[in-house]
């Protein structure tokens, strides 16, 4: 399983945004997907996640802000922002789980996003 993320760059503050990431096989074969996000010096932490049945969590930080979603068709998953902060420049990573007797975690190879004051 590959996964390849698109979408960063340079927004001011108040801007939006949209990632995606194109995954190689069906997205019917991922039992979860995710965004996280890594600022230099910290840890990467969940943005938010899309179960296979649809459901969706979001970190508090970015509720009513951000939106992932998923084109089935495309293979393809979203992070749509808005209202974007300084706090939220990071490097950003789309992330799948395949469980298929043990837990596979997949990763992409991340997107810088930079919001400017």
């Amino acid at each position: 399983v590959q996964l390849q993320a698109s979408g960063g760059g340079l927004v001011q503050a108040g801007g939006s945004l949209r990632l995606s990431c194109v995954i190689s096989t069906s997205i019917g074969m991922i039992n979860a997907m995710g965004w996280y996000r890594q600022a230099p010096g910290k840890r990467r932490d969940l943005v938010a996640a899309i179960s296979s049945d649809g459901s969706t969590h979001y970190a508090d930080s970015v509720k009513d802000r951000f939106t992932v979603s998923r084109d089935i068709a495309k293979n393809t998953m979203y992070l749509e922002m808005n209202n974007l902060k300084p706090e939220d420049t990071a490097t950003y990573y789309c992330n799948a789980v395949v469980v298929r007797g043990t837990i596979e975690q997949y990763w992409g190879q991340g997107t810088q996003v930079t919001v400017s004051s």
